[in-house]
């Protein structure tokens, strides 16, 4: 997942929910929202614009939706385009495209029966055919987003029997993979993007041709997306139809247009909150399933003892303090899972403040005068601060940390390098769902988005055990061993699940109805209304 966002807050992975899957448990919490104060200037509960202005903290780093991982391409992708299905904070499933999801009885199969009369928004109708071209294109691994459509080595394969029904056949039981069919996995139009021969690209051309509620009308890179309602969309029209995505990297710039009605919602910071109900803004804190963290690039820093000392040497609540403000906002996280998740345990080292640990390990590693870079998003507060105070900490350990505030996007693509990367460490944040083996996609050898250089053959064993064991409980046992060893090998330093928090001016309704979700703010910004 990435960035604020992370390119690795991505990989949202929200899923199918069949008998032989497990059971899922939404962790999403919506506080009530706090009102008062006089309404913000230039608006009025009585004035109806047609018009919403959302601001997001960057451009996406991809439009498309084969391999689109990052938290505002995914929005934009959960506006113009549909999935198959979605689960809901109950855990229950709510089709999308779908009409009906049946597994089969031998558990190698599941049939999804799609709605009748579906449309793109450019009138085609949207059939089985799609859903095939969709899932093929993804389970292409050279496209960048395809692990989680295979069982070990084999990819799962879609058939379409007829114009509405499409059988996926799985090449062995799995319990990830039933969940995995339906994860964050949008469909495209065959007939406008047949022709594309490379699908690892970040933008497809035209980008506009959805079946989602919105269509995307206009890009300019650095300053806005605008989309109008999709007339075509199977579900209900839009309550407000046109839509404008204004791109805002300074937190205090985006405060100041919630204040005076320029953009009506953006994500805020703790320390912003009292201000803007002052303002007369909504405020709605919810939680999101989110790992912040500390990452070490395992190629540059390639002894653990070295990472295990860097870790022993910082105090996380501290950090979290910091940068949250207080544990209203945020719960501590000690594994690669949140502390909600159903498998996350706490039977692991959680590398709390032990100076001198730190530095027994320095000198059993034959290390001193130890230095590396931690790159961040510089226009992230949260980050910043996070930053700030882990190069504190560290010189108080004796340990020198130079710092590389830099644009989100730039964070992961300069340490996806390796050992090439100039940077040593890095922060982030994920949000990859329940489903454990989800975080495969992080920490596998190999995997799309390790972004740690980590490998580690144990690790990958349990990771392939946990996604075929169908009993519960000793899947739970699998992942609880898995935490653990990579909370051994030190590539990574959970911080904490933080809280996202919203703000709305008061003239817009309906954030109830359209569901605070991780990743895409709203389920569905078409239900949202002006009052």
């Amino acid at each position: 997942m990435h960035s604020e966002e992370d390119p690795n807050t991505m990989k949202t992975k929200r899923r199918l929910i069949a008998p032989l899957a497990l059971a899922l448990a939404a962790t999403i919490g919506l506080a009530a929202c706090a009102q008062g104060g006089a309404a913000p200037e230039n608006t009025s509960a009585a004035e109806a614009t047609g018009q919403l202005t959302y601001a997001i903290a960057s451009d996406p780093s991809s439009l498309n939706p084969i391999n689109v991982s990052d938290r505002w391409g995914l929005t934009v992708t959960n506006l113009v385009y549909s999935p198959l299905a979605r689960v809901e904070a109950d855990g229950t499933v709510v089709n999308e495209l779908a009409d009906s999801i049946e597994p089969a009885e031998d558990g190698l199969s599941v049939t999804v029966t799609l709605k009748d009369g579906l449309k793109w928004s450019d009138g085609e109708p949207l059939t089985a055919d799609d859903v095939v071209f969709t899932y093929t294109n993804k389970a292409v691994r050279e496209n960048g987003n395809a692990d989680l459509l295979y069982v070990g080595d084999q990819p799962i394969t879609a058939e379409a029997t007829d114009e509405r029904t499409v059988v996926f056949h799985l090449p062995s039981v799995s319990a990830a993979a039933l969940s995995n069919i339906a994860t964050e996995t949008y469909i495209i139009p065959e007939h406008v993007y047949g022709d594309v021969t490379d699908f690892s690209v970040t933008e497809l051309d035209p980008i506009a041709v959805g079946s989602g509620p919105y269509k995307l009308t206009e890009y300019e890179r650095g300053q806005y997306l605008t989309f109008e309602a999709n007339e075509n969309y199977y579900g209900e029209a839009p309550k407000i139809p046109e839509l404008t995505l204004r791109i805002v990297t300074d937190a205090n710039t985006v405060k100041t247009a919630l204040q005076t009605g320029e953009v009506d919602a953006s994500f805020a910071t703790p320390d912003q909150i009292t201000e803007l109900e002052g303002a007369g803004l909504n405020v709605y804190p919810y939680a999101e399933g989110r790992v912040a963290y500390l990452g070490l690039n395992a190629a540059k820093l390639t002894d653990p003892k070295v990472r295990q000392a860097i870790f022993f040497a910082l105090d996380r609540d501290e950090i979290n303090t910091g940068a949250f403000l207080s544990d209203d906002y945020y719960e501590n996280a000690y594994t690669i899972l949140p502390p909600s998740n159903a498998f996350a345990t706490e039977d692991v080292e959680k590398y709390e403040q032990d100076v001198d640990a730190s530095a027994a390990l320095l000198e059993e590693a034959g290390v001193s005068d130890l230095s590396f870079t931690l790159a961040y998003a510089g226009a992230d507060p949260a980050q910043t601060t996070e930053a700030t105070l882990i190069q504190q900490q560290l010189k108080d350990a004796g340990i020198t940390v130079e710092l590389a505030g830099i644009e989100p996007a730039a964070v992961f693509e300069e340490i996806q390098k390796g050992a090439d990367s100039q940077y040593d460490a890095f922060l982030g944040g994920y949000i990859m769902g329940q489903d454990p083996d989800a975080y495969s996609l992080l920490y596998r050898t190999g995997a799309s988005a390790n972004y740690f250089s980590y490998s580690n053959p144990a690790t990958d064993a349990l990771f392939d055990q946990g996604a075929v064991e169908l009993d519960p409980d000793a899947r739970k046992e699998i992942y609880a061993d898995l935490q653990a060893q990579i909370a051994e090998d030190a590539v990574v330093f959970p911080l904490a699940d933080n809280l996202k928090i919203l703000a709305v001016n008061p003239r817009i309704g309906g954030v109830e109805d359209a569901k605070l979700v991780p990743i895409y703010t709203f389920e569905n910004f078409g239900l949202l209304t002006e009052q």
